[in-house]
């Protein structure tokens, strides 16, 4: 049973190694984008997505906001809900 289970892994380890050496690597020379990488041309925020992102802010909206004006298609916890309770200032859980 064990001969058989390291066979299996074995073989699964082979196919995985043989199907990712197609794809780039980031990451080797971080000053290089390896050829055939995505790229992302523009970005699309919308009026619905800014005002999710301006979700319990009142305008006139401050200068530090205007970060999300180039944004793009990053992650910030801004734009998401986060702590409960007392913590929740801008109203995300009601």
């Amino acid at each position: 049973m064990r001969t058989s289970l390291l066979v299996c892994g074995g073989a699964l380890w082979l196919m995985a190694t043989s199907v990712i050496a197609d794809y780039p690597i980031a990451g080797i020379q971080p000053s290089l984008r390896p050829s055939g990488a995505p790229i992302i041309e523009w970005v699309n925020n919308d009026k619905a997505w800014y005002q999710h992102a301006l979700t319990g802010i009142q305008q006139p909206y401050p200068r530090s906001l205007y970060f999300l004006d180039n944004q793009g298609n990053w992650y910030t916890p801004f734009s998401h809900p986060g702590m409960t309770g007392p913590y929740d200032l801008r109203g995300w859980h009601p």
